[in-house]
């Protein structure tokens, strides 16, 4: 594992995107004391029913949405980003069971309920859209957009620098799309990734080619330092590369 220290500028993704092949543009999640360096800002309704990811192409057209307690989208953000409890626990239950079906019994819900803790704000503002280089300190998750051949790439540059008695480099966790992009990386000091938009009720807003590869701030710093040294400038990719290109 590279080591880190806190980081006040962004590193150059210019190249791994290249590289890559990546065409839509990086997702940031940022934890922000002021909301001003974001703009242009997009803001949720009050109704609670706007999932975050209907917001995705505005995030495309360099839009950046911005989440309070007070404006958070859907129930789900509320809670799970945003640290709200809109709800009794038996009525959650009963949503994510009875009606979604998402877990075979209450008892398995409500242990997943117990172990999973939302995620704890630092400042009023949480915005997610395009990446800003000056509030790289309030960066808390980097989001790719990848088809699977670029999606085997991302997990291939977080395994890198791993070694086997660091935490695990890549991970797929159950729970919402938003959590998958803050909430469910529990510690975003450590180089770590996620596959994300798992969600199938965030996945009518994202191309049917795509998933999310979240990760946290050390290991985005990780991606960017893939160099010649690597698997980007051998054989295994240039010959994927080409079979793709006929």
């Amino acid at each position: 594992m590279i080591h880190h220290s806190p980081a006040s500028i962004q590193p150059d993704p210019s190249g791994l995107i290249k590289k890559i092949g990546l065409t839509i543009s990086l997702i940031g999640f940022y934890d922000a004391p002021d909301p001003h360096p974001f703009e242009p800002l997009v803001r949720p309704g009050k109704s609670g029913h706007n999932c975050i990811f209907a917001f995705y192409k505005q995030w495309l057209n360099g839009k950046t949405l911005h989440l309070t307690k007070d404006h958070y989208g859907c129930g789900g953000a509320g809670h799970w980003i945003c640290g709200l409890e809109g709800r009794s626990r038996e009525d959650f239950l009963d949503f994510l069971v009875n009606t979604e079906g998402l877990k075979s019994s209450f008892e398995l819900m409500d242990k997943w309920l117990d172990h999973t803790k939302p995620y704890q704000q630092e400042h009023a503002n949480l915005l997610i859209g395009p990446l800003k280089k000056d509030q790289y300190p309030f960066l808390k998750t980097v989001t790719f957009w990848a088809n699977p051949d670029q999606l085997s790439a991302l997990m291939i540059g977080a395994e890198y620098n791993a070694s086997p008695d660091d935490p695990f480099p890549v991970i797929a966790p159950f729970g919402s799309g938003c959590m998958q992009m803050s909430t469910l990386l529990t510690d975003h000091n450590i180089p770590q990734a996620l596959i994300g938009t798992t969600d199938i009720a965030a996945r009518k807003y994202i191309p049917q080619d795509l998933l999310a590869f979240t990760v946290t701030r050390p290991m985005f710093e990780n991606l960017c330092k893939l160099d010649e040294k690597s698997f980007l400038y051998k054989s295994f990719w240039r010959e994927l590369k080409k079979i793709r290109q006929r």
